[in-house]
């Protein structure tokens, strides 16, 4: 297959995707969303619309090419981005999932770049496309993040490894009593402070707690939450971290310690994106487990192992 018959095949695909996501979004007041799913193992890509930017992250695989052959493949895809998409280059945002080092040829896909305000379900959010892996909202919890809000009236809301308190936001937004967002980084939590501070939340009752999350789970309180969030790295060997953060692992232990801070009945929303992961259902002292996998993923993503969720509910 010639390169211009690949770009047509890639240029097809997104026009048919985006004929059907298009009509999809306008119903749903949805304006940011993702375009294409690795659909195709020739362009093992996902491409994420954020109103008027565009997120293109390249999957990690054997791809064969030499570094230059590769630097102008990904040169031929934003091309055809571009036209599909009716996108300046730009505002198209490049990312590797797996780096290669040293390589001059992909300079021209690195660049820092402003924040940008999107809006979901009537609240809105700052992303940083261009200066870190992820963009700071993560669209394939779109879902929960709605189910949390709903959730939330006169409750006082705990959001553990809380990333840019996009949770915290749609809780303080579904009339919570109180929410306390927890997270080991400065930088995402100065964030989460500024989210909330846009949508109008900026009193005392949302508070912002810099801490590990394993050694704060493990420090004895009386405070009790009425609904947590507990949406942990699937690994983590942060040199801040009292240890080694394995969800396989660790998730039942930290289920657990979640749960001795719930009041009775009280719930859980717990999610992971790894993969392989199993539950533990036996380890877990809880009243009752649902998995709410198939309710909690978008119909926007084609992939639908990219999170696993579940509703812990405490005795």
């Amino acid at each position: 297959m010639s390169p211009e018959q690949k770009k047509d095949m890639l240029a097809n695909r997104l026009r048919k995707n985006i004929r059907h996501l298009r009509k999809w979004a306008a119903r749903q007041n949805v304006s940011c969303y993702r375009v294409y799913d690795n659909d195709m193992p020739e362009f093992p890509l996902a491409i994420d619309r954020y109103e008027k930017i565009v997120h293109v992250a390249e999957y990690a695989r054997e791809h064969g090419m030499d570094p230059d052959a590769h630097a102008d493949w990904l040169d031929s895809c934003l091309e055809v981005i571009s036209d599909v998409l009716e996108t300046p280059s730009e505002l198209i945002f490049m990312k590797f999932r797996q780096r290669q080092k040293g390589l001059q040829q992909y300079e021209r896909f690195n660049r820092v770049g402003a924040e940008y305000i999107v809006r979901e379900n009537n609240l809105q959010f700052i992303i940083n496309p261009a200066d870190y892996l992820d963009t700071g909202l993560f669209l394939d919890h779109r879902l929960t993040r709605k189910m949390v809000q709903g959730l939330s009236a006169d409750k006082r809301v705990l959001n553990l490894f809380a990333y840019t308190g996009a949770f915290s936001v749609y809780a303080a937004a579904g009339g919570a009593r109180a929410t306390t967002t927890v997270d080991m980084s400065n930088t995402y939590l100065e964030w989460a402070g500024r989210n909330l501070n846009l949508n109008g939340f900026n009193g005392t009752e949302h508070r912002l707690l810099q801490a590990d999350v394993l050694q704060w789970l493990d420090t004895p309180t009386a405070e009790r939450w009425d609904l947590t969030i507990l949406d942990p790295p699937t690994f983590s060997n942060s040199k801040r971290m009292r240890g080694v953060l394995d969800i396989q692992r660790d998730h039942a232990w930290l289920l657990n310690q979640t749960l001795r801070r719930m009041t009775p009945g009280g719930i859980i929303v717990f999610s992971t994106n790894f993969r392989q992961f199993k539950l533990d259902r036996a380890a877990i002292r809880a009243a009752e487990i649902r998995d709410m996998s198939a309710q909690t993923i978008p119909e926007d993503f084609r992939n639908k192992k990219i999170h696993q969720s579940f509703w812990v509910q405490a005795h």
